[in-house]
């Protein structure tokens, strides 16, 4: 354990393993009903329900200098890409939909920290592609606690949240056009069968806290201060600045449409 004001060095031990189980449900619904025609997609499951890792593919997830609490650091793609391959053979961070730097695909947060655990939450933004088309989750999101006395894993999760609609869905047919959907599946997720502890931790900011600053490492407007529109109608007339009115069928800090 090394600490540096109020930062600290986050480290794993090279001579252990991690085993990690992978679930993937039936898809449940898309707006083009894919999940009943398209074969691929109504029979995917996960590529390895169980699967030992060493811990040198959770380092990946780790800050490569001492990190704050709240502080946000970029995920090594090597790791992070063995990881989902547990879930489906051929991941990529580079989104057909997103022409962006892949290499920021991935971002982590110190959460919280004791003498003795680290809470680490992060999110990642890929895709898989599948023989005949692709699945774009909305996001996966994870967190990782660290024992930091024994430098070993005590949990891992890495998950698509269950919200409404959760993927983005591309399937190409046989004339080569491919069609476009939304869909959901309650379940996508590899984890540890450890879990977090009820831990008391000396320095911590709340999850939604560390959500949102691993939000705007992805979507620079999340950075705004947002006001309702009633409080912004108040506003406008006494700073004289017109307002802009956008209706949005959908949510724009995630990739699920």
């Amino acid at each position: 354990m090394h600490t540096l004001s109020d930062k600290i060095t986050i480290q794993l031990s090279d001579d252990t393993e991690v085993s990690v189980k992978g679930y993937i449900a039936p898809f449940e619904y898309d707006s083009s009903d894919f999940y009943v025609e398209w074969d691929e997609l109504a029979n995917i499951r996960v590529a390895h329900p169980e699967k030992q890792y060493p811990a040198s593919v959770f380092q990946s997830f780790l800050p490569s200098e001492p990190v704050s609490v709240g502080e946000c650091w970029q995920i090594q793609k090597e790791g992070a890409l063995t990881l989902l391959r547990q879930l489906s053979p051929c991941p990529q961070l580079k989104l057909h939909i997103n022409s962006g730097d892949p290499s920021r695909a991935m971002w982590a947060c110190l959460r919280a920290y004791n003498e003795e655990y680290v809470e680490i939450l992060f999110r990642i933004h890929g895709q898989f592609v599948l023989n005949s088309g692709w699945l774009t989750p909305s996001q996966f999101a994870g967190h990782l606690m660290i024992d930091r006395l024994q430098e070993k894993i005590v949990s891992f999760k890495l998950h698509v949240p269950q919200t409404t609609l959760n993927f983005d869905i591309g399937w190409t047919q046989e004339d080569e056009h491919t069609a476009a959907a939304i869909g959901y599946c309650p379940q996508m997720e590899i984890y540890t069968d450890t879990t977090s502890q009820d831990v008391k931790f000396i320095k911590a900011i709340t999850q939604e806290e560390a959500k949102r600053a691993l939000v705007s490492c992805f979507y620079e407007f999340q950075r705004i201060d947002w006001v309702s529109l009633e409080e912004a109608l108040e506003i406008a007339p006494a700073q004289q600045k017109p307002i802009h009115v956008i209706s949005v069928d959908g949510p724009l800090f995630d990739e699920s449409c």
